[in-house]
């Protein structure tokens, strides 16, 4: 696999996870990373000033921007519709859908002036198949998808190319902030899983590192990765 010398990252949501472990990836494949997330204070992406600084202090120190990876991103309670809170789909869709419209915005022109940019989105197996209680999640990541294929579009004939990264069940800190900090609820999201387990961050960080080394004129359009025993949103093997 080819490396990253010389490239210049910007990684959203990357104080842990599949964040954490993507930003490490791209080091280690020799490219300079700033990576931001709301926890460590450095980036709140559904606010814009807060983006507009990262931005412009991530430039200052990079110089320039090859690869926007936008991992910024989280899913609240597990209600069905009419019981969903309007706080919660409000900051799902502000963080999911509008903060990574937002950073994308804010980066695109530099991406194509770096003659050879690339934007990683990470979607979900959610933006694919729904499952029941998630529905502002699955709407969110139904909308990454559908806004990368529109900007892929939108950026035909530049040199930039354009990623969905679609993990299933990653044991991450995700079903944590989801539960609100219940961890025997979070706990059971990734317990019992048949055939050796959910899915790594660094499972999901070593595909987008594929598709970020993959030769000038070729596009990976869309990567979906689920652990062997989940072959849906909601349908995941359990052992008894």
């Amino acid at each position: 696999m080819a490396g990253l010398e010389g490239k210049r990252a910007i990684v959203t949501g990357a104080s842990s996870g599949i964040g954490a472990a993507t930003a490490k990836a791209l080091t280690d494949a020799g490219a300079t990373v700033v990576s931001g997330s709301r926890r460590d204070g450095s980036l709140d992406v559904t606010d814009e000033e807060s983006c507009r600084r990262f931005v412009d202090g991530a430039l200052g120190r990079l110089g320039g921007l090859d690869i926007l990876v936008n991992n910024a991103g989280l899913a609240r309670g597990r209600d069905p519709v009419w019981e969903a809170r309007d706080a919660d789909e409000h900051e799902v869709i502000l963080t999911n859908v509008l903060g990574l419209m937002r950073m994308t915005r804010l980066c695109v022109q530099h991406l194509v002036d770096s003659g050879a940019g690339h934007v990683v989105n990470l979607g979900s197996v959610a933006g694919i198949w729904s499952y029941a209680n998630g529905s502002s999640y699955v709407a969110s990541k139904f909308a990454v998808h559908g806004y990368t294929r529109a900007l892929r579009d939108d950026l035909q004939g530049k040199p930039v190319r354009i990623t969905n990264v679609a993990p299933g069940l990653v044991e991450t800190d995700f079903s944590r902030v989801r539960f609100g900090g219940d961890e025997d609820k979070a706990r059971a999201v990734y317990a019992n899983v048949a055939m050796g387990g959910p899915i790594r961050p660094e499972d999901v960080a070593d595909s987008i590192l594929f598709a970020l080394t993959r030769p000038a004129n070729v596009n990976i359009d869309e990567i979906v990765l689920t652990a062997l025993a989940q072959t849906s949103g909601g349908n995941i093997l359990r052992d008894s």
